[in-house]
C-alpha cells in the first residue's frame, strides 16, 4: 500500500470497472437532465394542450424517423413520440414518450453490467482467498519446520 492508498493491478482493474460503469450510465442521466431543463424552461404561454386538457392518444409511442428527429423538437429527449389529440381544443400535438422496448433494453443493459461487475469481484475474492490460504499454509509449514 502506497502513501495515497492501494496501488497495483487490482486497484487499476477496480478503477477501470468503475469508470466503465459511470461512462455506461452517464448518457442516460444527461438525456434526462436535458429533458428536465427543456420542461422547466418552456414559457407558460406555449404550454402544450395535453398538459391542461383531457387528451386521447391518437398514435402509440413509436421511434422517430430521421426526418422527424430533425423537424419535431419532442423527438430530442427520448427518440420516441406519440401523437396526442386534445379534447377541448381539437388540436393534434406530439409528445415525447418512453418506449417499453427502450426501457427494457436499458434495464437489461444495467443487469448485464451488474452481473459483469459481480463476476469480476467474485473472481477477485477467490484470488485473494487463495493468496491468503497460501500464506497461512506457508506460515504453518515454517512453524512445523522450526520444531
Amino acid at each position: 500500500m502506497g502513501p495515497r492508498g492501494p496501488s497495483g493491478p487490482r486497484s487499476y482493474a477496480l478503477y477501470a470497472v468503475l469508470g466503465a460503469l459511470v461512462c455506461g450510465l452517464w448518457p442516460a442521466a444527461a438525456a434526462m437532465a436535458a429533458s428536465d431543463e427543456r420542461r422547466s424552461a418552456s414559457p407558460v404561454a406555449a404550454t402544450p394542450c395535453w398538459r391542461v386538457e383531457d387528451f386521447v392518444v391518437a398514435q402509440e409511442c413509436t421511434r422517430c424517423s430521421s426526418f422527424q428527429a430533425k423537424t419535431i423538437a419532442e423527438c430530442s429527449p427520448t427518440g420516441f413520440i406519440e401523437k396526442i389529440s386534445c379534447a377541448t381544443s381539437k388540436r393534434d400535438e406530439f409528445k415525447s414518450c418512453r418506449s417499453a422496448v427502450m426501457e427494457a433494453r436499458v434495464f437489461w443493459r444495467f443487469v448485464g453490467t451488474m452481473m459483469c461487475v459481480a463476476t469480476i469481484f467474485a473472481v477477485l475474492v477467490v484470488c485473494r482467498q487463495r493468496v491468503l490460504d497460501r500464506k497461512a499454509l506457508e506460515k504453518v509449514r515454517k512453524q512445523i519446520e522450526s520444531i
